[in-house]
């Protein structure tokens, strides 16, 4: 494909835009491209823990300006894709305080750890506090017969110098393991989180390419709807049988085929 066809470029964030609190080189000059270009441009995260604004907040930290509209997190899409699913409804949720917020302000109703039972859904955040007695609690409601929904399924959360934190993904294994129950997950590479951005772009899916350096989440997901998927491949990593649409080791690269 002749990526000048294309009307709208996605980038996921976290080890694609930036690692930790560095920027991958060459990330300006692309948007700086794209946006001369007339270009539409969305920054789509699993973050599960963050909203828009805080994403925002980090993107010009690190030197790269983007509108609040451009900006789309698993956070943010959690509170609407349960209310689509279960209407307004009562949530044991754990994860951050901004996360737990947007529950709160989609129109949901958020019971106590000590009141699981009365709990319509369980939905797993990343929590920097999970341990045991939490564990418990989510896997028994669980079992008990609560929806199960999880912002994300990722393993990893990916820092500096190679090295990463359990992702929510972790969190969400342990209780599916302990229930011997799957979740609903609204993040990549389910859907809903791709739909949202192309809802929010204006776009349909052979117009827009995703970029990622997840095969799972951004590869995988982004092709299941159709979308051109753009594969930042980290070093030593093979695709396996899951082939991207284009490959790419640099930035630098992308620049040249715009």
């Amino acid at each position: 494909m002749d990526l000048r066809a294309l009307r709208a470029f996605i980038f996921d964030l976290d080890g694609c835009v930036y690692v930790g609190e560095s920027l991958v080189p060459g990330v300006p000059a692309v948007l700086e491209r794209l946006r001369r270009d007339g270009r539409r441009i969305l920054f789509l995260t699993n973050n599960s823990r963050e909203d828009g604004a805080a994403l925002q907040a980090k993107l010009t930290r690190l030197g790269i300006q983007a509108a609040r509209e451009e900006i789309l997190s698993g956070a943010e899409a959690a509170g609407p894709y349960l209310r689509e699913r279960f209407g307004p409804t009562r949530l044991l949720a754990i994860g951050s305080d901004t996360l737990r917020s947007l529950l709160i302000g989609a129109g949901h109703e958020l019971v106590p750890l000590e009141d699981a039972r009365g709990a319509r859904v369980v939905v797993i955040g990343h929590d920097f506090e999970f341990d045991y007695r939490k564990l418990t609690i989510l896997a028994r409601a669980v079992k008990g017969g609560a929806a199960f929904v999880a912002v994300n399924v990722d393993a990893h959360l990916p820092v500096e110098h190679g090295q990463f934190f359990p992702g929510c993904g972790a969190l969400v294994a342990a209780v599916s393991h302990a229930s011997g129950i799957r979740p609903e997950v609204v993040g990549k590479p389910s859907p809903h989180l791709f739909r949202a951005a192309l809802g929010r772009l204006g776009v349909g899916t052979h117009e827009a390419a995703m970029v990622g350096d997840s095969l799972n989440s951004d590869v995988r997901g982004a092709q299941s709807l159709g979308l051109f998927s753009i594969w930042l491949a980290p070093p030593g990593v093979d695709p396996g049988e899951l082939q991207p649409d284009l490959t790419i080791r640099t930035f630098a690269e992308l620049e040249a085929m715009l």
